[in-house]
């Protein structure tokens, strides 16, 4: 069974690599295949293969119906009226509001609409003051939206969003027309099992919201009590995942297990006397019974309250495994809980394989029972016994997931066992039955109880914070390949192996390869550049074979979110690459300047070099580092050649000048092979620079000045680069409508590729002995891209 289980999980797994579906007659056939295997000799092979086929269809088949619902193209950015439910946790933010709708009915239009979307509802894209209604889980409501299909960026090493979208049976996403003046709540609640539970979670986080107004971890409390995490500060994060106890900061299995065990203890006490009465219960069912039933009930309240995410859905499963084998009087092998575990979890989200809780999760779980099950007796009473026992368990699960750490993150947390030490225990049994009892308590004793976890998470927090804040605190290194994850795995193994194993030791030496490989390069005189797709904005990295260069940080996405640490640093980080040697700041729109505070946060940075006003953040920050973008300025990094073009010293001082029309414009160069970075140059600039240098306008590939609009890319300018190729970096459906259809079409008229990052994903550039381009979609294409 556990072979076949495995088998089922990798089918499943490999069903998310592939690029399209395979059709009812290619299924069919796994299908029959996997039950000829069944049918046939038995054996561990032949279980794992025919549990990977039957994986593979499941995951396929559920694939199939997750699809079909879907938007027409025709009916993106129209007007329609819809007739729902609020269908999720509403997540409240500076700009309004966002929740997941369940369509009932389309109001006065013959236009199909996928029965779960996804929306916002902003206070007013021109009229800030626009209302936003208070919308709570079950309601029902009139909207007035506008919808488009699941579109995400497209990355190397980023979330993706549109996977994300597909495995919530989310199939078109959009925003409410706070200006049409129809939208109204027709119903207070609509009764359904899901609708009770998020408003039961809304009505516990709005508790403890208002018993902890203005409370910096007030988010984290949320967090343990109903499984939102939205509200938790982006720097909070930086330190929990600096320090590695980022997997405590949620609904953990260690959490639910604690209070069921809380509660299963308490019924059968009760039981055992009969409620204080004389019923003699334990005679009509034993008190183990029903403290196993007890205890699978308030597992399973408390995982709907989690959200059902994957490590409290782990918890669950194997708690009810056990149950199940307790009511039915057999004896459960550990390792086929956890296996029965993992099967119901893929069979019913086979996306869940695409996740990192699902492998640390699982695999936390199955590194503690290879190195302890049958070699760590039970512990005896006693306080040292117990520290003992812990200090052993968490030294295992620190060292057993090194390599998924170092592949899933491309960094080990080196003060990770120290944070858990004191983390584990006070988040565990201290904040966390403090947050519970407290939400559910009534006031001032709730007040109180919320107070002091709070307290204590402040302590911690800072404490924490101290503890990450040297630079020795994280081990960082590019993501390893395949072939060094699985050695390193084995080399883990190996350390963890029984006392008597043979030179245990040596396991260490198989993790050397991928905790010390370096960022790979171009060779010298040749460069890399990497167009990020970060929607309606610019970010580029540019690279040689000793230097990087960030041209662009990508747009201001909200108050915390942005290109800078939504794309840019989670690449920089799987790349392994901690330092920049320079950074362009072409002009202060923020679709160019919105992630450099974030990138100047969590990077190392030699220079930074822009257009930018004196008393801007981005100046300020950078203080002695910064240097104004002049023409003329010239360096030579590994053989390739850096010149800036434009501005014009003497146009800083020009009050009256756009900052588009300063853009820092940079030509790099290796031999014959080049690129234009123009930033939003217009055609007033595309004109001077004709006039100032035409002769060094000549690229093989050009950055399409300001994404294509219609002020730019003048026909001249075109013929004066000559490029082969055009990228342009513009945003899905923006509201600019960049590229301009006229200007597109003229770079085909002139014979020039084109490239846009929103069909395209992230494009990858390649200067060397010839000049090559990538697609991030094409080269990690994936069935639900475009879907």
């Amino acid at each position: 069974m556990r072979c076949a289980i495995l088998g089922l999980v990798g089918g499943a797994a490999y069903l998310q690599t592939v690029a399209a579906l395979p059709d009812t007659a290619a299924m069919a056939f796994c299908c029959t295949l996997a039950l000829l295997l069944l049918c046939g000799l038995r054996g561990p092979a032949r279980a794992a293969a025919a549990g990977a086929l039957l994986g593979f269809c499941w995951a396929a088949l559920l694939a199939h119906v997750a699809l079909a619902p879907q938007l027409a193209a025709d009916d993106e950015g129209r007007d329609v009226t819809l007739v729902g439910t609020i269908d999720s946790l509403p997540y409240r933010f500076e700009q309004g509001v966002r929740f997941n709708f369940a369509v009932e009915r389309v109001a006065g239009a013959p236009m199909h609409v996928p029965p779960r979307v996804s929306l916002a509802w902003y206070a007013g894209f021109r009229d800030k003051s626009q209302p936003v209604g208070a919308v709570q889980p079950g309601e029902r409501w009139q909207l007035t939206v506008r919808l488009q299909r699941p579109h995400g960026n497209a990355n190397p090493y980023g979330f993706d969003y549109e996977v994300w979208l597909l495995e919530q049976g989310v199939r078109a996403t959009g925003y409410v027309r706070a200006e049409s003046g129809g939208n109204r709540r027709l119903d207070a609640f609509v009764f359904s099992v899901r609708n009770l539970v998020e408003l039961c979670r809304a009505r516990l986080r709005d508790r403890i919201l208002r018993a902890l107004p203005d409370k910096q971890y007030a988010g984290v409390i949320v967090a343990l009590v109903v499984g939102d995490q939205r509200a938790i500060d982006q720097s909070d994060w930086a330190v929990f995942n600096r320090t590695g106890i980022s997997h405590l900061i949620s609904i953990s299995g260690l959490h639910i297990t604690m209070i069921a065990g809380l509660f299963a203890a308490l019924a059968s006490y009760l039981w055992r006397r009969s409620f204080f009465t004389r019923a003699q219960l334990p005679l009509l069912l034993p008190a183990q019974k029903t403290a196993a039933l007890v205890g699978v009930v308030v597992a399973l309240l408390y995982v709907l309250l989690a959200g059902f995410g994957i490590p409290a859905q782990r918890t669950l499963y194997m708690l009810t495994v056990v149950a199940a084998a307790l009511w039915s009087g057999r004896i459960t092998n550990v390792s086929h809980v956890l296996c029965v575990a993992l099967g119901v979890v893929v069979l019913l989200d086979p996306w869940a394989v695409l996740w990192p809780g699902f492998w640390l999760s699982f695999g936390a779980v199955a590194i503690i029972l290879f190195a302890t099950v049958g070699r760590v007796g039970v512990p005896t009473a006693g306080l040292w016994n117990l520290v003992r026992l812990g200090a052993h368990t968490q030294y295992v699960v620190t060292l057993g997931l090194v390599p998924l750490t170092m592949l899933l993150f491309s960094q080990v947390s080196l003060v990770g066992p120290i944070a858990n030490a004191v983390a584990i225990p006070l988040v565990s049994f201290v904040v966390t039955p403090l947050a519970l009892a407290g939400s559910m308590l009534p006031a001032p004793v709730s007040d109180v109880l919320l107070g002091v976890a709070h307290a204590v998470v402040e302590a911690l927090a800072w404490f924490l914070g101290w503890l990450g804040d040297s630079r020795l605190a994280v081990w960082s290194a590019p993501a390893p390949s395949p072939w060094m994850f699985c050695f390193a795995l084995a080399g883990t193994l190996w350390m963890l192996a029984p006392r008597g194993w043979p030179h245990r030791w040596a396991g260490a030496v198989a993790l050397l390869p991928m905790v010390t490989q370096l960022p790979t390069a171009p060779a010298a005189g040749q460069f890399a550049v990497t167009a990020f797709d970060v929607g309606q904005g610019m970010a580029l990295l540019v690279e040689t074979a000793g230097h990087r260069l960030l041209y662009d940080t990508g747009p201001a996405y909200s108050p915390e979110s942005n290109g800078g640490n939504r794309v840019i640093l989670p690449y920089l980080k799987a790349r392994g690459i901690g330092a920049l040697d320079g950074m362009v700041v072409s002009h202060s729109d923020t679709d160019h300047a919105g992630g450099a505070a974030s990138i100047l946060e969590d990077v190392r940075i030699g220079w930074v070099a822009s257009s930018l006003p004196p008393g801007h953040p981005v100046v300020v920050r950078t203080s002695a580092r910064h240097v104004r973008c002049e023409a003329g300025q010239r360096w030579h990094w590994d053989g390739v050649d850096f010149e800036m073009l434009h501005p014009a010293a003497p146009s800083y001082g020009n009050a009256h000048l756009k900052p588009n029309a300063r853009s820092c414009t940079l030509r790099i160069s290796a031999g014959a092979r080049s690129i234009l970075l123009a930033a939003d140059i217009e055609a007033a600039q595309e004109e001077q620079l004709l006039s100032a240098a035409p002769a060094k306008l000549r690229a093989e590939v050009l950055l399409a000045p300001h994404h294509g609009s219609g002020t730019s890319s003048t026909p001249d300018f075109l013929l004066a680069v000559r490029p082969a190729l055009g990228v342009f970096q513009v945003g899905h459906r923006n509201r600019y409508r960049h590229p301009k259809a006229e200007v597109y079409e003229r770079y085909g008229d002139f014979a020039i590729g084109r490239l846009r990052t929103d069909e395209s994903g992230a494009v990858m550039l390649d200067f060397g002995a010839a000049t090559g381009a990538r697609e991030y979609r094409r080269e990690h294409a994936r069935y639900w891209y475009g879907r």
